[in-house]
């Protein structure tokens, strides 16, 4: 499974949207029988392990199934952390619209504005363009290594999210600024920059002030060059000549904000509270937060619509990173809402997948 490209396709699924190692629910519950079958399924058509949280109308349960490692007997930790892959991106654009609440940024201004000079069409795209995916920059985890034998070897390569914004602003827009929805790493890269350019901080210092630290988030973090998920943890593989490979420890500095936080389903879950109950932003902010357009009408900013079976939209994000896959989804007033937690083995059945967290919500 090419490392990207693969991924950047799973989490475009997730957007739209194991096995006899299963655990069986300790009592009759239908709807929790129900999620089981369909986590259990995902297990079944590749992947090492999933496990997931589910909170329905004040009940809350978590399911899991497959293996913490391939080749032993542990079960997926129900603690364990993970690479969030773009569920990050979320995170950056709450830190993103507290900023333009406090008028450090303007979600209208123009990038040249605040980064004079970092890209050619600076004066045209603005920070909503790339909080949406309208800009038009090239995507620039399209330029990663494809081939799963040279990305394993350059995992624990450093990247600089300047030098790969550069790298991604020397082609040419995708289409004119604005005139289009196109899902663009880079776009959250820059947003990143921004970030440490009016804060005068990293990134990811912003993001402990302004959310982890004040919901007391402990098990999730913002690693820069850390390649190590430290505590519980399932492993994640890459398929490589036909084997799966070991690929949890990578430097996630290539990701930046545009997915590289690792948390936990009880972290995220506290964050998606917080967030769909407008404890962290302003209403302005908060409007603007789910607010879809006619260019980008299945896309807010950092956050999305994701309709269901049962005819009810949840928001929130997906993720994926080799070896990783995610997803943080909520009903707009909070009483539904599901983090799932996926660690690929020989690959992923994204019919089951889409399943299971309709199944979360639904059931």
């Amino acid at each position: 499974m090419p490392p990207i490209r693969t991924v950047t396709t799973v989490c475009v699924a997730l957007t739209l949207l194991a096995t006899s190692t299963g655990i069986a629910a300790a009592h009759t519950d239908p709807h929790r029988e129900a999620v089981q079958e369909q986590v259990n399924a995902v297990v079944a058509g590749g992947a090492a392990g999933m496990q997931v949280r589910v909170t329905r109308d004040g009940r809350e349960f978590t399911v899991r199934a497959g293996v913490a490692e391939l080749r032993t007997q542990r079960p997926v930790p129900l603690d364990g952390r993970f690479r969030v892959g773009s569920i990050t991106k979320t995170f950056a654009s709450v830190v993103t619209l507290q900023l333009t609440a406090e008028g450090k940024l303007g979600l209208d201004e123009p990038v040249s504005r605040y980064l004079p000079g970092l890209l050619p069409d600076g004066e045209r795209i603005t920070v909503r363009n790339l909080l949406q995916h309208t800009s038009g920059l090239h995507n620039y985890t399209d330029d990663l290594p494809q081939d799963p034998k040279e990305f394993l070897a350059r995992r624990f390569e450093h990247r600089s999210p300047l030098e790969l914004v550069r790298g991604a602003a020397r082609k040419p827009l995708l289409f004119p600024v604005g005139t289009k929805h196109s899902y663009s790493n880079t776009n959250f890269l820059v947003v990143q920059l921004l970030i440490e350019q009016v804060t005068g901080r990293p990134w990811a210092a912003a993001v402990y002030q302004r959310i982890l630290h004040p919901l007391r988030l402990r098990d999730t973090e913002v690693p820069v060059d850390n390649p190590f998920i430290h505590g519980p943890h399932a492993h994640g593989y890459l398929m490589v000549e036909g084997k799966p490979v070991d690929i949890t420890e990578m430097n996630p500095s290539r990701a930046g904000a545009t997915g590289a936080m690792i948390s936990t389903t009880a972290d995220l879950d506290r964050f998606l509270r917080a967030l769909l109950a407008g404890r962290l932003l302003a209403p302005a902010q908060q409007a603007e937060l789910t607010k879809v357009t006619a260019v980008s009408p299945a896309y807010g900013l950092g956050f999305f619509p994701v309709p269901t079976s049962c005819g009810i939209t949840v928001w929130g994000h997906g993720g994926g990173l080799p070896g990783y896959l995610s997803m943080m989804v909520g009903a707009a007033d909070g009483s539904r809402r599901v983090e799932a937690s996926v660690t690929i083995g020989t690959g992923v059945d994204q019919q089951a997948l889409r399943k299971s967290v309709d199944s979360a919500v639904c059931a």
